[in-house]
C-alpha cells in the first residue's frame, strides 16, 4: 500500500478492480482467489489484529469503511474479509479463551501470506447456532490430543480458508462445547462445492466434512459444560460483528444507488426527449434512497464511534441496529430495480446482482423475529 494512503483509499481502489470482475465470478459461482491476493499485497489481511500480535489495530470505524469500500466491488470477498476480522477481534478480546501464542501465530501468517480464518458452525440438522442445540460434530479424545468427526455448512471462504474453528462437542459424559483450530489442510478434512446460492455466489461458503481429523491438544478453545453456557454473546464481539455485516450490505446498498443515477442520467426516452433524471417522480424516489442510505450511514457510525470509545452497547441495541440497516439497504436495492423495470432485472446490468446479494442480509444473526422479541420484552419489562 502506499505510504500516503488511508486504509479505506487502499480498499477503494482495489474494489475497482474486485468489481470489474464481480459479474464473471457470480455468473460462474468461482472463488476470487486473485482478490485476497491484492488484499494481502495492500497489508489488509491482519488489520483487525492488535499491534502487539503484528497486526495493524485498525479502529472499528477503519474497518467498517474497509469493508463498506470491498463490498461496492465483490460483496462475496468483503463478507469473506469481515470473517477474517471478527475472528481477529473475537480472538483479541478480554477474556477471550483462545491461547495467545495461538491467535499470535494466526495473525503473523496473515501477516506474512495469503492465510485466512474462519469459524464453521452451522450444521445441516442444527440450523442456526443462535437458537441454541448441540452440534451435531463431535470431538473424541485421542493420544495425540482430539479426533474431529462431523459436516459443516454454508463455510463461508472455504475454498481460501487456512485454518477453521470448527464448533464441535466432546464425547464426555455430560458433554462440553467449544471450538477446535483445525488447519485445513488437515488429513481428513474435504469440501463439498455444495454451494449454489442465489446471491453471494462467490463466496465459496461450502460444505465442509471432517472425517477423523486429528486436532492438537493445544487447538481446544473454550470448551465448557453444554449447561453451563452463557446464552448471550459478548456485547462487543456482537456489536463489532453487527458493524462490519452491516458496511457489508451498505456498501452494496450504495453500489446499487450510484448504478441508478448513471441509468436515470443517461436514459433518454424518445417520448420525452430529455433523461428520466428530469422527472420529478424519479427525483423523488431517489430522495427517499437517499434518506435510507443517509439513516444507514449515521446508525453504522454511531455504532463504530461508540465500540471505538467503549460505551457498552447492549446486545438488544445492537441487534435493532442490525435491523434497521439490512432492511433499509434491502428497501434501497429494490426501489432501484422498481425505478428501472427490466433494466434492473436485466444479468447485463449490475443492480439484478446487487438485489441478490442485499437478500443475504437477512439471513445473518441475530435474525428479525429474535431481535424483535427481545426489544419487545425490554420494553414491556421496563414498563412493570
Amino acid at each position: 500500500m502506499n505510504a500516503s494512503m488511508s486504509w479505506g483509499d487502499a480498499a477503494r481502489a482495489l474494489a475497482v478492480d474486485f468489481g470489474a470482475r464481480a459479474a464473471q465470478h457470480d455468473r460462474d459461482g468461482s472463488f476470487a482467489h486473485e482478490n485476497f491476493a491484492a488484499l494481502h499485497e495492500a497489508g489488509l489481511l491482519a488489520l483487525a489484529a492488535p499491534r502487539r500480535w503484528g497486526g495493524q489495530g485498525a479502529s472499528s470505524a477503519q474497518l467498517a469503511e474497509v469493508i463498506g469500500a470491498i463490498a461496492y466491488g465483490c460483496p462475496a470477498t468483503a463478507l469473506v474479509l469481515s470473517m477474517q476480522y471478527i475472528q481477529q477481534r473475537q480472538s483479541a478480546l478480554p477474556g477471550s479463551p483462545w491461547p495467545e501464542p495461538l491467535a499470535r501465530s494466526l495473525v503473523q501468517q496473515a501477516v506474512d501470506g495469503v492465510s485466512l480464518v474462519n469459524a464453521l458452525r452451522v450444521e445441516p440438522e442444527l440450523g442456526s447456532p443462535a437458537r441454541g442445540g448441540l452440534p451435531a460434530t463431535v470431538a473424541r479424545r485421542d493420544s495425540g490430543g482430539w479426533r474431529l468427526d462431523g459436516r459443516k455448512i454454508y463455510s463461508t471462504g472455504s475454498p481460501i480458508l487456512r485454518w477453521m474453528v470448527v464448533w464441535a462437542r466432546t464425547d464426555d459424559e455430560p458433554p462440553r462445547v467449544g471450538s477446535f483450530l483445525v488447519r485445513a489442510d488437515s488429513p481428513g478434512v474435504r469440501i463439498e462445492e455444495t454451494w449454489d446460492h442465489l446471491g453471494l455466489r462467490a463466496s465459496g461458503s461450502h460444505d465442509v466434512v471432517l472425517e477423523g481429523v486429528q486436532v492438537p491438544e493445544g487447538h481446544a478453545i473454550g470448551l465448557l459444560p453444554h449447561d453451563t453456557r452463557a446464552s448471550s454473546p459478548d456485547a462487543v464481539f456482537h456489536a463489532e460483528m453487527i458493524l462490519l455485516l452491516g458496511a457489508l450490505y451498505d456498501g452494496i446498498a450504495r453500489a446499487a444507488r450510484d448504478w441508478l443515477l448513471g441509468f436515470l442520467n443517461e436514459r433518454v426516452p424518445t417520448a420525452l426527449g430529455a433523461p428520466l433524471a428530469s422527472l420529478p417522480r424519479f427525483q423523488e424516489a431517489v430522495g427517499r434512497i437517499e434518506g435510507a442510505l443517509l439513516s444507514n450511514r449515521f446508525l453504522l457510525e454511531r455504532l463504530a464511534s461508540d465500540l471505538d470509545a467503549g460505551v457498552p452497547i447492549p446486545i438488544v441495541d445492537a441487534g435493532l441496529v442490525k435491523n434497521l440497516v439490512m432492511h433499509q439497504a434491502t428497501t434501497v436495492v429494490q426501489d432501484a430495480v422498481a425505478l428501472t423495470g427490466n433494466h434492473g432485472l436485466s444479468r447485463r446490468n449490475p443492480l439484478e446482482r446487487h438485489l441478490r446479494d442485499v437478500l443475504c442480509g437477512r439471513v445473518h444473526t441475530p435474525q428479525e423475529d429474535s431481535v424483535h422479541l427481545s426489544a419487545g420484552r425490554r420494553a414491556l419489562q421496563a414498563e412493570r
